[in-house]
């Protein structure tokens, strides 16, 4: 299980490694004879959310199949062959990210084990902030762990419950898991949903002919033609089963103690798709508010708003129609571009963001120059941003980023870098900041401006309405796997390395 905190990577040639990565995507299916198919495509809309592996699980009524593939969904669930190996009306998937446990196929979800009244499946988007203390009490009483997924946490404490029915015992494991997940599993006849007690995770429930279907986002429904149902609630448990005659029954649970949902605010400024809806909110206005804003907070005279595409996008158009700045393209996206397509030699080191990005130079040269951002992380891509834009012409550069300051850490499935490596916490003052990227002036949207462009209102400060952490430092959980132990020891946890 490798610590977010020390995940790898290479600054001098990793072209994603100053960005924040979800650890995945859920998508499941109960009672349509394209289970399989449509659960592919659901991934593929899905894909944003995690691009190291994906995996289906299906049942036809007499046995599971599972397929699991290292990297892209359409390079893998688009062969007609591959689909026909996941016959069945029920089917669940998963898009990976890793931020706990290795890259590698053992981790990869839906994870699946044998109990005494049939086998589950079990998939889930998010992290929990114990899964490694429950992991280590478990190993001590003699479990056997076959991954280092802190899913298959939840698949040992199904197992080890009292309870009679498949139900009861899914929802006695999760009661006992901390953080923040969106959670499927699957049963020979059901397929249940869960959503952390605070909602951190995105989960929605759709209709498909009349078949349920539940997944992270709303575009995976738009995309396979289904009809939005509802949101899953924060602590809720839906069961869909199917019946003796074939009908399917719904039956929703709710924790005992309701408390106040709190979505993970960063799923509005860079995870999902701009064409989702999350918790009820238009993702694509949201991110159009936040540039409107940003544009009102920390005006600036410039001949030209320009994206820092794609997450920029959406805020730069709303800070162009606030400021009266035109909007153009100004930065051109190479969509074809792998991690590491080429061998990072020292000879080509430096295209680095190039390999990415490419200046417009025609709506570049000669003009004042406002760059709208998402986020920064490390920023250490925002200076090489510059010094294109600047290479391209630009007599200023200015920087304008539609969310806070990132200073802290997550534990709720976004990979993040040590806290001293975030560029907040390397300088002291925005100027510092500011020097450091190369730009003329550099300004963040503040969390009331964030909160105001999600919610409608300012940050309720005795009772957020948002999961914050990473701006505002107010963990919404505990953190128990962090109790006696440095936030930025690694998570040994498996001493087998898979080849490949």
């Amino acid at each position: 299980m490798e610590s977010p905190l020390n995940h790898p990577s290479d600054d001098r040639f990793d072209i994603d490694g100053d960005t924040l990565h979800e650890e995945c995507g859920v998508f499941g299916i109960l009672g349509h004879s394209d289970a399989a198919a449509l659960t592919a495509l659901g991934l593929h809309a899905l894909q944003h959310r995690g691009q190291e592996a994906a995996g289906i699980v299906s049942f036809d009524g007499r046995q599971f199949y599972a397929e699991k593939r290292m990297g892209l969904v359409g390079d893998h669930y688009t062969d007609p062959v591959l689909l026909a190996k996941l016959p069945g009306a029920m089917a669940m998937g998963h898009t990976r990210y890793s931020t706990t446990g290795e890259v590698a196929l053992r981790n990869v979800q839906p994870l699946f084990a044998e109990l005494g009244d049939g086998g589950i499946a079990i998939a889930h988007n998010g992290n929990f902030t114990n899964g490694l203390t429950l992991r280590r009490q478990i190993i001590a009483t003699g479990a056997i762990c076959q991954s280092t997924s802190d899913t298959e946490v939840v698949l040992h404490l199904v197992a080890r419950s009292r309870h009679s029915s498949s139900t009861d015992r899914f929802i006695d494991a999760i009661r006992q898991m901390e953080g923040g997940y969106a959670m499927l599993a699957m049963t020979r006849t059901k397929l249940i949903a869960a959503r952390d007690p605070i909602g951190i995770r995105p989960l929605v429930m759709g209709e498909l002919d009349g078949k349920p279907i539940f997944c992270s986002e709303t575009c995976a429904l738009d995309m396979i033609g289904a009809k939005y149902i509802r949101d899953v609630e924060n602590g809720e448990v839906v069961i869909c089963e199917v019946q003796p005659d074939g009908s399917i029954s719904i039956e929703a649970r709710k924790a005992a103690r309701a408390v106040p949902e709190r979505p993970c605010l960063f799923e509005y400024v860079y995870f999902a798709r701009p064409d989702s809806v999350v918790s009820g909110r238009s993702v694509y206005g949201a991110r159009k508010r936040m540039g409107i804003n940003l544009a009102r907070e920390a005006p600036v005279e410039a001949d030209v708003v320009v994206p820092v595409p794609d997450g920029g996008t959406p805020a730069a158009i709303g800070f162009a129609q606030a400021s009266g700045i035109p909007f153009e393209l100004g930065i051109i996206r190479n969509h074809y571009v792998g991690r590491t397509f080429i061998e990072p030699t020292q000879s080509i080191r430096a295209f680095g963001v190039k390999l990415k990005h490419s200046a417009n130079r025609a709506e570049i040269a000669g003009k004042r120059v406002v760059l709208i951002d998402d986020s920064i992380v490390r920023g250490t891509t925002s200076l090489k941003i510059v010094q294109m834009i600047r290479d391209a012409g630009a007599t200023e550069v200015h920087i304008r980023v539609a969310s806070p300051m990132i200073s802290y850490s997550d534990y709720y499935g976004i990979d993040t870098p040590d806290p001293e490596m975030l560029l907040a916490n390397q300088h002291a003052t925005l100027e510092s900041m500011c020097k450091y990227i190369g730009a003329d002036s550099l300004a963040f949207l503040s969390i009331d401006g964030l909160y105001e462009a999600v919610g409608g209102e300012k940050r309720n400060n005795k009772v957020p309405q948002f999961t914050d952490h990473y701006f505002t430092g107010d963990y919404p959980t505990p953190l128990t796997d962090l109790d006696g132990r440095g936030r930025n020891e690694p998570k040994h946890v498996s001493m087998l390395k898979e080849a490949g």
